[in-house]
C-alpha cells in the first residue's frame, strides 16, 4: 500500500468511524454543543440530521466520549427494531438481565427502576439512536413513551436521534406530532465548503502520521471538494483512491489527474462543476 511511500503510519481515509480521526469542523462542533447543552439542561429529545456520509455516526461516537461520568449512556445502532425490541436493546445497554420471553410491561418496569437508581445517584441517562430515519412509526412512538418516565422534577431518560434528512420529513407527519413537539433542540450537519474540505483532508493526513509539506496540490483539493460535494464519506473514498493513483504512478504528490482517476472509478463522484486547470498552473500549484 502507499503508507510508506507517503510517510504515513495508517490509512488516512478509512470508512470505519474512528474517533481518533475526528475533525473538529464548525458544523460538527456546533452540533456537539447543541447536544451537550440540551442534555445538561435535562431536555427530553434532540434531533441531529445530515446527508448520507456527513459524519453522524462519528459524531455520535465522539459524543459518547464527551458525556463523562455524569451520564449513563445507551447506544442503539440498529434502528430496525419493534417497540419491544427497542426496549430490549435499551435494557441490554443498561446492563439489565431479562428472559428472552419477557413481556413489555415487566421490562419497562425494570428499566424505570434502573433509571430511578441512576437519577438518585446524580446521573442522567441518555439513549443515542443512530440511523433513526429507519425507525418504524410504532418504534418512534415507543421512544416517546419511554421519555414519559420521569420524577416530579426531571426526565429519567433523554433521547438523541441521529438520522438522514428523511427523519425531519417523517416527524412532520400528523401521527407523530406529539413526538415532534418534544424535540426542543435540532441541528442539521452542513456540507463542507472548500476551506473546510481542505481542513478535513489536512487533519486526516496529520492524524495518519503525515508530516511536512502539502500532499494534495491546490488543484487536487479543489477537484476533491467539487467531486465529493463536501460530504466527508465521499472525500474519504475519493481521497483514498487518489492516493492509490498517485502511488501507482510513483508520484510524490496527489494532483488533479489523480483525483480525476478516482472520480472515474467512483459512481458518486463528479467533476462537472469545474474545469480542469491548465497544465502549467497545476505544475506550479503548491
Amino acid at each position: 500500500m502507499y503508507l510508506e511511500h507517503f510517510g504515513m503510519r495508517e490509512l488516512p481515509f478509512g470508512l470505519t468511524p474512528n474517533t481518533r480521526f475526528y475533525v473538529d469542523l464548525p458544523g460538527h462542533r456546533e452540533a456537539l454543543n447543541v447536544i451537550l447543552v440540551a442534555l445538561r439542561s435535562g431536555e427530553g429529545f434532540v434531533r441531529i440530521t445530515g446527508e448520507v456520509g456527513s459524519g453522524k455516526t462519528l459524531l455520535c461516537r465522539r459524543l459518547l466520549r464527551e458525556l463523562g461520568p455524569a451520564f449513563v449512556s445507551a447506544y442503539v445502532p440498529d434502528p430496525f427494531l419493534s417497540p419491544l425490541g427497542l426496549r430490549k436493546a435499551l435494557a441490554a445497554e443498561l446492563g439489565i438481565q431479562f428472559p428472552h420471553n419477557v413481556d413489555s410491561h415487566r421490562l419497562l418496569k425494570r428499566i424505570r427502576e434502573v433509571l430511578v437508581e441512576a437519577h438518585a445517584s446524580g446521573r442522567s441517562t441518555v439513549l443515542l439512536v443512530d440511523e433513526a430515519q429507519a425507525l418504524s412509526r410504532e418504534s418512534l412512538e415507543g421512544l416517546r413513551l419511554l421519555t414519559n418516565l420521569e420524577t416530579e422534577t426531571a426526565k429519567l431518560l433523554q433521547v438523541v436521534l441521529f438520522g438522514q434528512p428523511e427523519l425531519e420529513a417523517r416527524l412532520r407527519a400528523h401521527s407523530l406530532r406529539q413526538l415532534a413537539q418534544r424535540i426542543t433542540f435540532a441541528h442539521r450537519l452542513p456540507r463542507l465548503d472548500r476551506e473546510r474540505t481542505v481542513d478535513y483532508v489536512t487533519t486526516r493526513l496529520t492524524s495518519a502520521g503525515r508530516a511536512g509539506g502539502d500532499l494534495f496540490s491546490r488543484a487536487a483539493l479543489g477537484a476533491l471538494h467539487r467531486a465529493s460535494g463536501g460530504i466527508p464519506r465521499r472525500i474519504n473514498v475519493l481521497g483514498h483512491k487518489a492516493l492509490m493513483a498517485a502511488y501507482g504512478r510513483g508520484d510524490a504528490r496527489v494532483r488533479w489527474r489523480h483525483v480525476r482517476s478516482a472520480v472515474v472509478d467512483t459512481p458518486t463522484g463528479s467533476l462537472r462543476q469545474g474545469r480542469r486547470p491548465a497544465i502549467g498552473r497545476e505544475a506550479t500549484a503548491p
